[in-house]
């Protein structure tokens, strides 16, 4: 299961990127889950993901909840909670 991430925010300067291709395993269902696994990528990911109060989910452009299912999603984006103002 290939997943382009993208990285918006501190969340990008944390992790030095702004997108990526991944291949998680095949048994990851959730935006939580790949979180986790996304974590022990490197330590700038295990940084920028640690706290999930602060991170927002987008599954193939649709916002989403961190439970929500990957299945069959092509790209899933993480970013910081957006404020107005």
């Amino acid at each position: 299961m290939a997943l382009a991430m993208l990285y918006f925010a501190w969340v990008r300067e944390t992790i030095g990127t702004g997108a990526e291709n991944v291949d998680p395993p095949a048994d990851l269902t959730t935006v939580e889950h790949l979180i986790d696994w996304l974590s022990t990528r490197s330590p700038a990911h295990a940084e920028a993901l640690a706290d999930r109060a602060r991170l927002r989910a987008a599954v193939d452009q649709r916002f989403v909840p961190l439970e929500a299912s990957i299945s069959g999603a092509r790209e899933v984006a993480i970013f910081p909670p957006v404020t107005g103002g």
